[in-house]
């Protein structure tokens, strides 16, 4: 079985950063090497927290980067009403105001920047290069929330309540069953007392119409890309993050999708696959020892 062994890495160092609705809980974790290959900043996905990527930093540390992180706003130990955000919009100014704070501390303001953003978080990082176009280096979208599965009922309220009740929050409707393919990631995600089933009518609505106008935009995409998404997503449609590489300009965005894999493919059972495709990607283009 392809099974990779789960690196060991020292608990992260925990902060405060104001942001649009409070404090941001902010990750770091101690500095690989003294010239690091980049500053790699995950962003996580809907009633998750960055707490739960422990081993995707252990990797990263490994093959030279620095590792931030942070739980974005009513999630995890973040401030804010669960599953909800500020206003539109409140997502990106987040993630900008961490890149700013990265951009300006010492250790790391001349190291490549690079964001890593799974299912929600990585519809955050695209809109937020789209709309504002942060200086980074490169970008990382792992199972991207560019499309979804709402039904007929779901459709009708989100025509009506993100208007009338925006901060209204309901059951997410997520199946963790579908989580991943690893029995035990599935049950830790349903113990993890950090991880809540909350969203808003107004995130969800944000949501499908912020996929589908990344989709459109598309053509348009300028920062070099790595787009890994799962065969077997029931949580995100990974058709729309084969129309996302397909729609971006030739050469900008390098796709691979794991046909058998369920959601969260840096959790999968052969995880190994994805993290060797993460790794030869970052080391081609930010070390002069790509076979490193």
């Amino acid at each position: 079985m392809n099974v990779i062994a789960r690196p060991s890495l020292p608990r992260p160092q925990v902060s405060g950063l104001q942001g649009e609705a409070g404090q941001l809980a902010l990750y770091d974790w101690a500095m690989p090497v003294s010239q690091p290959l980049g500053t790699v900043l995950l962003v996580h996905g809907l009633g998750e927290h960055a707490g739960r990527y422990g081993e995707v930093a252990a990797h990263l540390y490994q093959s030279g980067f620095v590792v931030r992180a942070y739980d974005q706003q009513g999630h995890g130990q973040s401030e804010g009403a669960r599953g909800d955000m500020l206003r539109p919009g409140s997502l990106q100014a987040d993630l900008c105001r961490v890149i700013d704070d990265t951009r300006q501390r010492p250790s790391l303001a001349n190291t490549p920047l690079i964001l890593l953003g799974h299912s929600m978080g990585g519809l955050v990082v695209a809109s937020t290069l789209a709309e504002h176009r942060p200086s980074v280096d490169a970008a990382v979208l792992s199972s991207p929330a560019f499309g979804g599965f709402p039904t007929f009922f779901q459709k009708i309220l989100l025509a009506s309540l993100p208007r009338l009740l925006p901060h209204l929050r309901v059951d997410n409707g997520l199946k963790t069953e579908f989580v991943s393919r690893d029995p035990d990631v599935v049950k830790a995600y349903k113990a993890d007392p950090l991880v809540h089933r909350r969203i808003s009518a107004g995130l969800a609505a944000w949501i499908l119409a912020q996929g589908a106008q990344t989709l459109q935009d598309a053509g348009q995409w300028q920062v070099p890309t790595l787009l890994l998404y799962a065969g077997q997503d029931r949580l995100v449609n990974a058709q729309a993050s084969a129309d996302f590489a397909q729609a971006a300009p030739p050469g900008v965005v390098q796709a691979q999708c794991f046909e058998a894999m369920y959601h969260e493919i840096f959790n999968d059972l052969y995880r190994a696959q994805v993290f060797a495709a993460l790794k030869r990607w970052l080391l081609a283009r930010f070390s002069a020892h790509p076979s490193a």
